[in-house]
């Protein structure tokens, strides 16, 4: 058996999701957005598919790595095709990202799901059949009734809490807010949330990614005092030793690196370096579903957590293969939107969650996800 064709689809949906000057997502008016869908067909018929940016799997990506690596080999040796594309990285001129990458695992994985007959996290090897979602919210805005203040992150919080969701992050206001950073503020919306939803619900923070090694201190201690579960991405991950430094002044669990480079490498260096108690990767952000398995089997084997970033489908099935996640990351979330609503290109939500907080998994074949390939098709801005 042989990959025949790799194509992609480019095609556009309705959306209510703006994005900032800095690429945070926001509520905002109707828009049609655009995303890309990568299809990996083998010579029996048999496909594979994995939703991405269309930015990140581009035509020149397509041909220049994608089919030289992939067509006429085996779909079933996932870790070798991988490891050819890792090596293609190096030459790409950064053209060959690790989103592009995860782009291919996951139709590979979502492939052999398929063909199979089997869910793939059955395929990883399941360790259970629900997991217990967080809510995450949008990042702070300036939108009257909406994230705008301390006091509507309380009152969203306890919209949450009542949706079923035991555990919720905040992200807090980040640039271009007029306010933003400010630490005050910070702390603020989360002693609210804390007020709002009593000591018995797990709260995290994701904070401004650039916060100097005081302020983020400064925060530590009072999420400390509020019994926050963690703290996340506060400062520049660049910085290991920043990470390192903040760990050992802190007891509450740092929790990273989220949006550094480096798959599974740069996270065994933080491993090393005690530069965080709790591991992070996610399928898109590290490079696919292969190695963020390793990022957690990593993890596991010093005796830490990995939670894994991000929503979706291919996150989900992680989250379910691995003992060491204890939270599937379900959001972004915002009074205004409504995160059951079911996108146009999906007959179904990947991630559907009960009133007690969890999300099942799909006994369907692949990555579960129900595409809605007649909405792709009558919607189709161009494929290659």
């Amino acid at each position: 058996m042989k990959i025949e064709t790799v194509r992609v689809t480019e095609f556009s949906y309705p959306s209510h999701r703006s994005t900032d000057a800095a690429g945070h997502s926001h509520p905002g008016p109707l828009t049609q957005a655009r995303l890309s869908l990568l299809t990996i067909t083998t010579d029996d018929g048999q496909q594979g598919h994995a939703f991405a940016p269309c930015e990140v799997i581009r035509e020149h990506v397509l041909n220049a790595f994608f089919r030289k690596v992939l067509v006429g080999r085996d779909p079933l040796h996932r870790e070798k095709l991988w490891a050819e594309l890792e090596h293609w990285q190096r030459g790409s001129a950064g053209q060959l990202t690790d989103r592009a990458l995860a782009a291919v695992d996951q139709a590979l994985w979502d492939w052999a799901g398929r063909a199979l007959g089997q869910p793939v996290y059955k395929l990883i090897g399941a360790y259970r059949d629900k997991v217990p979602a967080y809510g995450s919210t949008m990042c702070g805005d300036e939108l009257a009734g909406g994230l705008s203040t301390p006091q509507e992150y309380g009152d969203f919080a306890l919209k949450l809490v009542a949706r079923g969701y035991k555990a919720i992050k905040l992200h807090t206001w980040m640039p271009p807010v007029s306010f933003a950073p400010s630490v005050a503020m910070d702390i603020r919306a989360c002693a609210a949330v804390r007020e709002a939803v009593g000591p018995d619900i797990a709260l995290m923070l994701d904070g401004y990614h650039n916060y100097s090694r005081t302020d983020a201190l400064t925060i530590g201690r009072a999420l400390e005092r509020l019994n926050f579960t963690w703290f996340e991405e506060m400062m520049n991950e660049q910085s290991m030793a920043s990470y390192a430094w903040l760990s050992e002044q802190l007891d509450i669990p740092i929790l990273g690196p989220e949006s550094l480079s480096g798959k599974h490498y740069s996270r065994a260096d933080w491993v090393k370096a005690g530069a965080s108690d709790i591991l992070r990767a996610g399928v898109p952000g590290v490079g696919g579903i292969t190695p963020t398995l390793k990022v957690a089997h990593l993890a596991e084997g010093f005796g830490l957590n990995c939670e894994v970033h991000g929503n979706g489908a291919a996150n989900l099935a992680v989250c379910a293969a691995v003992r060491n996640c204890r939270w599937y990351e379900r959001g972004l979330l915002h009074p205004f939107l409504d995160y059951d609503e079911v996108p146009a290109y999906l007959n179904r939500l990947a991630d559907p969650m009960d009133a007690d907080g969890f999300v099942h998994l799909s006994p369907a074949p692949g990555l579960g996800e129900d595409i809605n390939f007649a909405h792709i098709e009558a919607h189709t801005l161009r494929s290659y």
